[in-house]
């Protein structure tokens, strides 16, 4: 539950963090700028500036609204596009499933995260771009899962009884099967989006994320990189948000699976 107050937090932030950011993230302070060096905070700015004059609280509270949204529409479009085939894997079976199947194996057998670096180096950096390429590349782990769940629930008797007085396919899959197995998937997504928020980051930092001068979480640190051992304003800040919504987002998930399973119950 501490969890799930800390993510509405961050989504309250996400949501309305033009009303409350101090300073525009992009406003350089040149009255705070001296040789280039970021500076300490202060009551003015709470979190101190990088080596341009930008306001550090300012851009954490910008590269939330980024590193967030990126990575609830990046497990989105996983999760869409994982439940369409393994649903259609897990109904159809034969060829269909065998197809779909070894697709899904070539993808798991490759490293993810690297196969998300190199299609993210041949292409322009846009966050609309990190955010397709982590989508596309992550639905192979809820395909597998809702294809095993599809397979459990159709030779179930409700589902066989469906069958019997003349149950479409469309019917039986979005009624029957899809809602059936919609907790598994929520635990899913849950854990997903950690996964995501990090891999932005990753991409970030190594500069194949976010393009400057905007910020992520990820963009902050990698800025923060020649400071890192005189200004730790700079790479803090981000490292603990970092942190802890990622621990937020799994600490949710486990809950969730806990609250979805019966056994857990009795």
């Amino acid at each position: 539950m501490a969890s799930l107050c800390l993510l509405g937090v961050l989504l309250l932030v996400t949501a309305f963090g033009n009303y409350i950011m101090p300073y525009d993230p992009l406003e350089m302070d040149f009255s705070v700028v001296g040789g280039g060096k970021p500076s300490p905070p202060t009551s003015r700015h709470l979190l101190g500036t990088d080596n341009y004059g930008r306001d550090t609280l300012s851009r954490l509270i910008s590269g939330a609204r980024v590193s967030i949204t990126v990575g609830l529409v990046a497990t989105g479009i996983a999760i869409v596009f994982g439940v369409a085939l393994g649903a259609l894997a897990g109904y159809s079976g034969g060829a269909i499933d065998m197809l779909i199947m070894r697709v899904t194996d070539v993808f798991l057998s490759l490293p993810s995260i690297f196969l998300v670096m190199t299609v993210s180096a041949y292409l322009k950096p846009h966050p609309y771009n990190v955010v397709w390429v982590m989508g596309l590349f992550g639905w192979m782990g809820t395909a597998r899962l809702v294809r095993a769940e599809f397979l459990r629930l159709r030779e179930m008797d409700f589902i066989q009884a469906a069958r019997a007085i003349g149950v479409s396919p469309h019917r039986m899959i979005v009624r029957h099967l899809l809602v059936n197995s919609m907790a598994p998937i929520i635990v899913s997504a849950t854990l997903r989006v950690p996964f995501a928020i990090l891999t932005e980051s990753a991409l970030s930092y190594l500069g194949l994320g976010v393009p400057p001068p905007y910020a992520s979480w990820g963009s902050m640190l990698n800025h923060a990189k020649p400071f890192i051992t005189t200004a730790w304003w700079l790479w803090i800040p981000p490292g603990i948000a970092i942190s802890l919504t990622v621990f937020a987002f799994n600490f949710v998930g486990d809950g969730l699976r806990d609250a979805f399973d019966p056994v857990q119950h009795r």
